[in-house]
């Protein structure tokens, strides 16, 4: 059986970028006939006066194309460009202003865009009107690759927030960024994918990426930008995309990947919180020699979640919340998609023989 995660092949997006954001993005109600689609088997239904249920995701088929100018006019205020110096040499990206004060502005981005400058450095962000600010480092996070930054200078707008828990796959997006330097350019297509295990980043210190893939074009220089949904929304914070070259960023094939906002805001809102941010704990390692389907636990870490529902060690799991797992990668993307304290139904093939399902309770870490 084919492993589904992308490895290797996925490449961050370095470059210069900007990012979306928009205060709101107001649409008109849409023509054409409302459907509801069910977020784990995608059957269409014709929806009731009631609206969707919260198992379903609420489309408009026949509904016209997706507004990109007006989207574009509105984000563009809250689009930045990142740009990092450091005695090594330079690089750039993007960046959404996520909240803004009388004094201060905090702008999201990807931790590879900026982790240059963490020990030394210095970090510029320019407005769309083309100030140029110096920002300082909030706080980032290697396991999920994202980080958040500050400049002195309040009042700004602010991306509006999505809801990437309701997303199909199918649905219409928008991108905005400066891909080679070139800069609010913006794309559009639909969502190719959800829940794509993607990893990224070098050994030790990997990022884990539970990604929603598009196929709106995405290149170096949009990394750290916003995936905007049909109203203007960020439903994703752009991060790699998969390359047929065997080491570096070559253009846009149609496979790009963002961290869902919803992911995203937790650590977020940590990072601006505390400067730091937690991660998820199963309570297992992985036995990295076991190539078969599914992801082996070798040992289990004492007192943790795993251990406290009675998994066994040398279990191979099978699903989480019924979604299939391939591969370690898998396993280890989907539990960091939730958020510490959260009680998940893991599947097990027992070493014994025959499967069972256990109730786990997640523990915390600090990310690294």
């Amino acid at each position: 059986m084919q492993k589904t995660s992308v490895k290797i092949i996925v490449a961050f997006l370095l470059g210069v970028s900007v990012a979306g954001g928009v205060a709101t993005a107001a649409t008109s109600e849409p023509h054409g006939i409302k459907v509801c689609v069910d977020k784990k088997t995608q059957a269409i239904f014709l929806a009731s006066s009631n609206g969707c249920s919260t198992t379903r995701t609420a489309l408009t088929l026949g509904a016209p194309t997706i507004d990109v100018k007006s989207i574009a006019a509105v984000v563009n205020p809250s689009v930045v460009s990142i740009k990092v110096v450091t005695v090594s040499g330079s690089g750039s990206g993007s960046g959404s202003i996520y909240k803004s004060d009388k004094t201060n502005s905090f702008i999201i981005t990807n931790n590879h865009v900026i982790e240059s400058a963490a020990v030394s450095g210095a970090i510029t962000v320019e407005l769309l009107n083309g100030d140029v600010l110096p920002a300082q480092i909030v706080g980032r996070d290697i396991a999920y690759d994202l980080a958040v930054i500050k400049i002195s200078r309040g009042n700004l707008p602010v991306v509006s927030v999505g809801d990437s828990s309701k997303l199909s796959v199918g649905e219409s997006v928008v991108a905005i960024g400066s891909p080679l330097g070139l800069a609010s350019t913006v794309t559009s297509g639909i969502i190719s994918a959800l829940n794509r295990p993607v990893t990224t980043g070098t050994v030790g210190a990997e990022s884990y990426v539970n990604a929603i893939q598009t196929d709106a074009a995405i290149n170096p220089g949009n990394s750290g930008g916003a995936l905007l949904d049909s109203q203007g929304r960020i439903i994703g914070v752009n991060s790699a995309i998969a390359t047929l070259s065997s080491g570096g960023t070559s253009g846009s094939i149609g496979l790009g990947f963002a961290i869902p906002i919803n992911e995203a805001k937790r650590v977020i809102e940590e990072l601006i919180a505390n400067g730091k941010s937690t991660r998820p704990v199963l309570g297992v390692f992985f036995d990295n020699s076991y190539t078969g389907t599914g992801a082996k636990i070798g040992r289990l870490s004492p007192n943790e979640g795993a251990e406290k529902a009675g998994i066994p060690a040398g279990s191979v799991i099978t699903a989480i919340d019924g979604v299939k797992i391939a591969d370690q990668v898998s396993a280890i993307v989907k539990i960091r998609s939730y958020a510490p304290g959260s009680t998940i139904t893991v599947t097990v093939d027992l070493p014994t023989g025959g499967s069972k399902s256990f109730k786990v309770t997640l523990g915390t870490a600090p990310s690294n």
